[in-house]
């Protein structure tokens, strides 16, 4: 099976690594060039448990067209300049997106290609270097299917490891909902606070803003009450304790945050059931705050 990946940031990378490890065939795609290129380049892997596995993978310059499957891994942002890549790409392939938030979700169904599904991913990952990543906490690689036939992504089901387990869920909006709700938790405060994820429970005041951000968003989102509990945020944070959010990433990096797919679409959501969240708006406008003065924190 030939997959190709589009993105080779952190995530990107460690889903190479992990896949190719499974004999897949697997090709990460750069910019085009104007010529066709295609090298020989090895990922390093950082485990969980400090452990170092090598892999070889394949880069190429462009979409083959040859593809089982693409994986779309680039951030929200670089989406757009994707798709156009994607033009000539056969519409039967099968795209899995691995974006955070929810911005890119209708976006991606609008396009004319057949088989589309979504992932929401459960762990960390951390880019050292150009081919050196690190897998940071545990954690599922969720994936549901939202147009098109399952049958396309079922292989899927045969590279799922111990390292990195793959689930299929029914429903891809609510998934993608679900860890929107999950990511405006810590990747706000993180970033704002300069602080590692596992620092939020152990503080009496940040826990206390993570308990009145979930009373706010179960009031606006009353249908998640049943299946989405406090205690899911604190177990990621444990889980998580030692890693960088993305978004603090970002912003030590003076790189435009992903707060807009993130807390910018809950917000959106819950404007459109016209309810308020004053809690994550307040963090919504520090973060941008930050992002047009591009100040480093």
């Amino acid at each position: 099976m030939r997959i190709e990946i589009i993105g080779a940031g952190a995530v990107g990378l460690l889903v190479a690594s992990y896949f190719a490890e499974k004999n897949m065939d697997v090709y990460i795609v750069g910019k085009p060039t104007g010529e066709t290129v295609c090298k020989d380049i090895q990922i390093e892997r950082t485990n969980v448990n400090q452990s170092v596995t090598s892999v070889n993978v394949k880069y190429i310059s462009a979409l083959s067209n040859k593809a089982n499957l693409i994986i779309v891994a680039v951030k929200y942002g670089q989406l757009h300049e994707v798709y156009a890549s994607m033009e000539h790409v056969k519409d039967s392939i099968p795209l899995l997106f691995l974006q955070n938030g929810l911005a890119h979700y209708e976006e991606a169904l609008a396009l004319s290609k057949t088989h589309i599904a979504f992932s929401s991913i459960q762990f960390g990952a951390l880019k050292f270097s150009e081919h050196h990543v690190a897998h940071k906490g545990e954690g599922m690689m969720k994936i549901a299917v939202a147009k098109g036939a399952g049958s396309e992504f079922s292989f899927l089901n045969g590279l799922s490891s111990a390292e990195l387990p793959i689930v299929f869920e029914q429903d891809a909006e609510k998934m993608l909902m679900e860890k929107a709700l999950l990511n405006c938790f810590i990747n706000p405060l993180t970033a704002i606070l300069q602080v590692k994820n596992g620092q939020l429970i152990t503080q009496s005041h940040t826990l206390q803003l993570l308990k009145d951000l979930y009373n706010e968003l179960m009031t606006a989102f009353p249908q998640f009450k049943e299946t989405f509990h406090f205690n899911q945020v604190i177990a990621l944070c444990e889980k998580t304790a030692e890693n960088t959010s993305s978004m603090l990433a970002d912003r030590l990096a003076n790189r435009k945050t992903e707060i807009d797919t993130i807390a910018g679409a809950i917000l959106k959501k819950a404007e459109q059931n016209e309810k308020k969240l004053p809690v994550l708006q307040t963090l919504y406008y520090l973060v941008k705050a930050f992002e047009e003065s591009g100040e480093q924190m």
